[in-house]
């Protein structure tokens, strides 16, 4: 396969999932692709049940018109335009690119990622020769593959698997093997979209957090926790120092009054992910990120790297976060620390502390050389074409 040029698909999750954090994760594949010189279309289907949700109403149906008004105005103003194309199971109807200039792209297309594998295989996707499942929730995907037929079924309709799980053939890791060969990548960051500003150390130390995303699960005598699991260790760290912490908290199992008696600020998610720019927003007036990441991707030492703390760090803000075993891959100790216990979240404050300025430039380089586009994404399709 000749990488020069590529007719690549992304399919991903912005129509039914209109939020800020989550539109740049599939946004930046699709800029980065662009720029990068590719022929790329973002394609997402509705599936086959309710899955559109409107931050509006906090309702969770088959209409997607508050999503389809959001991914429009996503991709005019990074310039994308007509790159996006919605397809409707429930009333067969196309949106953004028609079902006939789709067809006629599908014939050519090279390459299609699946991020997170939320978009069903439809006959006209399988022809494609290189069809691929990108899995940004390690250990969790792989025991849906290994307990959930229908969910195996959809990634044995792909040839080519990729996580964000990079520590995933270590000893330590203890992610259950599901068949598929998985190999290791990490999200890509489009820097220019990216506006560096100058941090205050005065400010907050922020991050977005849904404290149940789903149920917990159990494999081969493991348990496989949300973030609840992990937040236990941490919920008096406000009472510990005089950082001032604000949690962007979701989740109807969240107990906000709870965490807001122990003196952590607590803003409804919905306000900063409103759009994707509120979103940067959010990041540039935060002092830096502390944040913690599923039980799951810790208990397993997955290797995970969150997309959101990729950003932060892009927005030249240090990182303060719970290892998972990314630390193998990823460089620490300037613009980003991890911890795996309230003592070493102490102590990273104190160092991002007594050299902020230094921590966050350190930020801003690690994005540009572990996370930029050009890095991340000729890695994946060189990867894929190898």
């Amino acid at each position: 396969m000749n990488n020069s040029k590529l007719k690549v698909l992304v399919l991903g999750y912005i129509v039914r999932g209109p939020l800020g954090g989550l539109a740049w994760h599939h946004l930046q594949y699709v800029l980065g692709l662009k720029k990068l010189g590719h022929d790329v279309v973002f394609l997402e289907d509705s599936d086959d049940y309710a899955a559109c949700y409107n931050p509006l109403t906090n309702e969770m149906n088959t209409d997607p018109s508050y999503g389809l008004r959001f991914i429009d105005k996503a991709f005019k103003k990074l310039n994308l335009n007509n790159l996006w194309t919605y397809y409707d199971s429930h009333t067969n109807q196309w949106f953004g690119k028609t079902k006939a200039e789709m067809l006629d792209f599908f014939a050519s297309t090279d390459v299609l990622l699946n991020l997170s594998g939320v978009n069903p295989m439809r006959d006209w996707l399988l022809p494609i020769p290189k069809r691929v499942f990108i899995d940004t929730d390690p250990a969790f995907t792989q025991i849906r593959h290994l307990t959930d037929e229908n969910a195996h079924k959809l990634a044995a309709k792909h040839n080519c698997f990729f996580s964000f799980g990079e520590n995933f053939d270590a000893e330590d890791c203890s992610i259950p093997d599901d068949g598929f060969d998985w190999k290791p990548t990490r999200q890509p960051i489009v820097l220019d979209a990216w506006k560096l500003t100058k941090g205050n150390k005065n400010n907050r130390w922020t991050t977005v957090i849904q404290w149940d995303s789903y149920r917990t699960l159990e494999y081969n005598g493991q348990t496989f926790g949300m973030k609840s699991a992990s937040f236990d260790g941490y919920i008096d760290l406000p009472q510990m120092t005089t950082e001032k912490f604000e949690l962007a908290l979701g989740s109807e199992t969240a107990p906000g009054d709870f965490l807001q008696s122990k003196n952590w600020k607590i803003t409804n998610p919905l306000i900063p992910t409103r759009t994707p720019w509120t979103y940067q927003k959010f990041i540039q007036n935060s002092k830096a990120e502390w944040t913690i990441a599923k039980h799951g991707y810790t208990s397993s030492l997955s290797g995970w790297f969150s997309e959101r703390s990729a950003c932060y760090l892009a927005s030249g803000r240090p990182v303060l976060t719970q290892e998972t075993g990314f630390s193998k891959f990823i460089e620490c100790g300037r613009g980003l620390l991890a911890f795996s216990s309230k003592e070493e979240v102490l102590d990273g404050i104190e160092k991002i502390n007594s050299e902020y300025d230094k921590h966050c430039k350190g930020a801003r380089e690690l994005a540009i050389n572990s996370f930029s586009y050009e890095k991340v994404l000729i890695k994946l399709l060189n990867s894929i074409s190898g």
